[in-house]
């Protein structure tokens, strides 16, 4: 049996370490001056050679060669998952006072140190504040927040970074030129952009893909294959028709996906990551990317991203742009962006005027109500008011405003005579005068569309969509 490839090409010296230079070259000046800390702690994502680092360091520590094949009676790993007793703690306390066999210094590695009782780690601090002279501790984690602030006070702390993209694919192809195979460029985008900066998690991927390569040749395409991704040309074809609204040709490029076995979770992510590109010089593809980050999280995820595709209008569009169904429950906050007023004898544009005193809002005036200029008042002024008008729709008909506060409870809140008398107020300050009415349910939906929509996902509420 062939030995793993993260084994067989596992750094052997701190020098060798790629992409936590900011931790190796510190432990290596250490080292060379011998000052020495009692105990090191190694904090950081899975994958990016925190245990690797442990091992490498207790051995030039000592003196001694490394390989990922040899133990050494002076350097103990503890797997703290599985030895996180008060009792296997009591006797590594023991262990430590013996001194070592033929070493300069006795290192105990303790992995995933947080998995620790706090009975256990009540007994390690002991042997942390009045460590023997002879031993080093070098603890490891994935999760700080679980190591009490005792422990992490008495250890020298080294925080290990994510791997970086381009050095993930430096060290693939290092590894790919020992093993003499050919891996496209694109590839090796593809496994760097999936492997959540982990070091471990693209070797053993670029494993994978190797070992079923019979001409040790990896192209992206079996990198797609393997992963279960979209293909390039598929997901262009597919935001294309999203820019374009062609929602027939959105359902049928998904559809396709489904039946090869792309997941709608997988086309989502992919596309969310090309937004996320793109959004620097597209500001207007923030609400689609925004709108994709939920497809994950619903029960039916094939429907929820046709929806979300569907819904999208580009702000170039000349089609009335159609509303956007947010499900209930959702934190998002509808905002009306006033449009600037045309004056017909000019033809110059002109800023909406606030009036300057009371105004009485009428069946032929209601277009006079600025519904963002009452929230950005409120916000300024009552936050607490704002905290619960901010989530409502509205609809103003007849001099009659009528809020939708979606539930009982924010009702219930508006209609308290505190709420209200902060709410009349300022309606008066800006010169609006209304009648107020609460209605515990979102606002009806307008668009038979987004209606047929909101009723395939259990109900939801309208969100304009203004051209920019």
């Amino acid at each position: 049996m062939g030995k793993a490839l993260y084994r067989k090409y596992r750094s052997r010296k701190l020098s060798e370490i790629v992409g936590q230079e900011h931790v190796t070259t510190l432990l290596a000046n250490a080292i060379k001056s011998g000052r020495l800390a009692h105990a090191y702690l190694f904090t950081g994502p899975r994958g990016v050679g925190k245990t690797s680092i442990a091992r490498i360091l207790a051995y030039e520590i000592n003196e001694l060669e490394y390989s990922s094949d040899t133990t050494h009676l002076d350097i103990i790993e503890i797997d703290a998952a599985s030895n996180n007793g008060v009792e296997d703690i009591r006797d590594l306390r023991e262990r430590v006072q013996i001194a070592p066999v033929n070493a300069k210094k006795k290192i105990y590695i303790i992995d995933e140190v947080h998995m620790l009782s706090k009975p256990a780690f009540n007994a390690l601090l002991k042997t942390l504040e009045e460590p023997p002279e002879h031993v080093v501790f070098i603890l490891a984690t994935t999760d700080i927040d679980k190591v009490p602030e005792t422990i992490i006070s008495r250890t020298q702390r080294h925080t290990f970074r994510r791997a970086s993209k381009a050095d993930t694919i430096k060290n693939l192809q290092r590894i790919a030129k020992g093993e003499g195979a050919t891996i496209d460029a694109d590839a090796l985008e593809l496994i760097a952009d999936h492997s959540d900066g982990s070091f471990r998690d693209s070797v053993s991927l670029f494993d994978q893909l190797l070992s079923g390569a019979s001409d040790k040749a990896i192209t992206s395409d079996q990198v797609i294959q393997s992963l279960g991704l979209a293909p390039t040309d598929s997901l262009e074809s597919l935001f294309t028709a999203t820019k374009q609204g062609d929602i027939a040709t959105i359902n049928s490029l998904l559809l396709k996906l489904e039946s090869t076995g792309v997941a709608a979770r997988t086309t989502a992510s992919q596309l969310a990551a090309k937004l996320r590109q793109e959004l620097p010089s597209n500001p207007s593809y923030a609400n689609l990317l925004d709108s994709l980050l939920d497809v994950s999280r619903s029960n039916y995820s094939d429907l929820k991203l046709l929806t979300v595709l569907s819904l999208f209008t580009t702000p170039n569009s000349t089609s009335i742009a159609p509303a956007t169904v947010v499900p209930r429950g959702s934190q998002s906050i509808p905002v009306e962006t006033p449009k600037p007023i045309a004056n017909e004898k000019t033809a110059q544009v002109v800023e909406p005027i606030v009036p300057a005193k009371k105004k009485s809002i009428s069946k032929q005036s209601d277009t006079a109500f600025n519904w963002s200029a009452l929230v950005s008042h409120v916000r300024t002024h009552h936050v607490a008011l704002h905290s619960v008008l901010s989530k409502c729709d509205y609809d103003l008909n007849n001099g009659t405003l009528t809020l939708y506060t979606k539930s009982a409870f924010y009702k219930k809140k508006l209609d308290d005579s505190k709420y209200r008398t902060l709410l009349n107020s300022s309606l008066e300050e800006l010169g609006f005068e209304v009648e107020i009415e609460t209605v515990a349910h979102a606002k009806p939906l307008k668009d038979s569309q987004a209606a047929k929509v909101a009723a395939i996902m259990g109900g939801g509420e309208e969100v304009s969509v203004e051209d920019a």
